[in-house]
């Protein structure tokens, strides 16, 4: 797994859509660039497989998120399909979950269906670009707050 996790390392650092990165012993955690709150993007190691994740504290900016789908109308599996197609990845996004957890993180996750490095980078870096288009994830508050 580490070697997965070192492949995605390099391949996110290089695009430069994070904050920040850090390699914890069973994922890499990606910190939302722009945003107004905290908020991270996760690659994490379970018994499952490979998950990807985008979750945040704070309720305020999962609502925004929330608020934007039913907008739009667009489920988030199709936001994050269209998102990698774009990276060249083909396939169904499996079904994303949305709950808070243990910790009282609003979280979004589903199971990478390839455990290769190559699909778990795209699958993280299309959570990034879809999740950046909704809500306040992306920063850009323009109402002069």
């Amino acid at each position: 797994m580490q070697e997965i996790f070192q492949s995605v390392l390099q391949e996110a650092t290089a695009r430069g859509v994070f904050s920040s990165i850090e390699q914890l012993p069973d994922r890499l955690r990606c910190h939302a660039k722009d945003c107004p709150e905290p908020a991270w993007y996760e690659l994490a190691a379970t018994r499952d497989g490979l998950l990807v994740r985008f979750a945040t504290p704070d309720r305020w900016l999962s609502e925004s998120i929330e608020s934007d789908l039913m907008h739009f109308g667009d489920p988030i599996e199709e936001l994050v399909e269209e998102e990698l197609a774009e990276l060249g990845w083909r396939g169904k996004v499996p079904t994303i979950k949305h709950f808070r957890d243990d910790d009282k993180l609003y979280t979004f996750e589903n199971i990478v269906p390839e455990a290769g490095a190559v699909t778990a980078a795209k699958f993280l870096l299309a959570y990034e670009a879809a999740f950046r288009a909704l809500g306040d994830v992306g920063g850009g508050d323009e109402d002069g707050d």
